[in-house]
């Protein structure tokens, strides 16, 4: 079955596959290997430039009100952020999905849809969805009431935020 030729043909192979990894690692490292300094010291042989923080925040958040937004709010726009909203909630009224409809959802009392389990942590925060609890809570929801089961993100541009307020109050039900 072995005969010395095979034999010899094996053992040729592994010395030749040990050759190979130990000149490539060889050649690593002199590509790859940092200068050695007066004391023993390596240094790195490439250096990434970072800018200095000095601790400042890295962009200056701008808190907004609602209320010096919401007169340019646009219900028409607040219809394409809807969609964001519609995979859990629907508009009819007694529609709930994974989360409550939102049927006169601006104005209506926290944890008022009889066919739905909120979480406590909501009814805690405040009453009543006034468009000021809803533009803090869309923008944060888990911050804004934490332990709530909405697990969305929220939106972010405070524009966005009244856009979908206005739609919300104009489009009380499908």
């Amino acid at each position: 079955m072995f005969d010395t030729m095979t034999m010899t043909k094996v053992i040729g192979g592994l010395c030749g596959t040990l050759l190979v990894f130990l000149l490539g690692g060889w050649m690593a490292e002199i590509i790859y290997a940092s200068d050695e300094s007066q004391d023993g010291e390596q240094t790195q042989a490439y250096i990434i430039e970072v800018p200095e923080n000095d601790g400042a925040p890295a962009e200056d958040v701008v808190q907004v009100a609602y209320a010096d937004i919401a007169g340019d709010a646009s219900a028409a726009d607040g219809e394409g952020e809807w969609r964001n909203c519609r995979s859990c909630h629907a508009l009819a009224e007694g529609e709930n999905g994974v989360g409550p409809h939102l049927n006169g959802v601006v104005g209506r009392n926290i944890g008022a849809v009889d066919a739905y389990a909120y979480s406590g942590s909501l009814q805690a925060v405040a009453e009543v969805w006034t468009e000021e609890n809803l533009f803090a809570f869309l923008e944060n929801p888990s911050g804004w009431a934490p332990g709530t089961k909405m697990s969305y993100n929220g939106l972010k541009d405070p524009m966005d935020r009244a856009n979908l307020i206005a739609y919300l109050a104009s489009n009380p039900g499908g």
